[in-house]
């Protein structure tokens, strides 16, 4: 949150969570949705600063990511991630 940027190729996975809130944030990122096998319920890519909130009833989990990473890597609802600890 008082970071400046999530470096590129970086993430931030919450888990046990469905909802993030981009109050107080500095910059946008995208955010995928993930139930718990890892399949991508909703997407909410370039998230402005400021929003209040952002939900996806079924998620188990939020995958937040630097702006551009869900276009870059061609990501849709359905697909399945895998997540490795760097």
């Amino acid at each position: 949150m008082l970071t400046r940027s999530l470096p590129t190729g970086s993430g931030l996975l919450l888990t046990r969570t469905n909802a993030i809130t981009m109050l107080f944030m500095r910059y946008a990122i995208d955010v995928a949705f993930l139930d718990a096998a890892g399949t991508v319920l909703a997407l909410a890519p370039r998230l402005r600063a400021w929003v209040p909130a952002r939900a996806a009833l079924r998620a188990r989990d939020t995958l937040e990511l630097p702006v551009g990473a869900l276009a870059a890597s061609g990501t849709q609802v359905g697909d399945e991630l895998s997540i490795e600890e760097a």
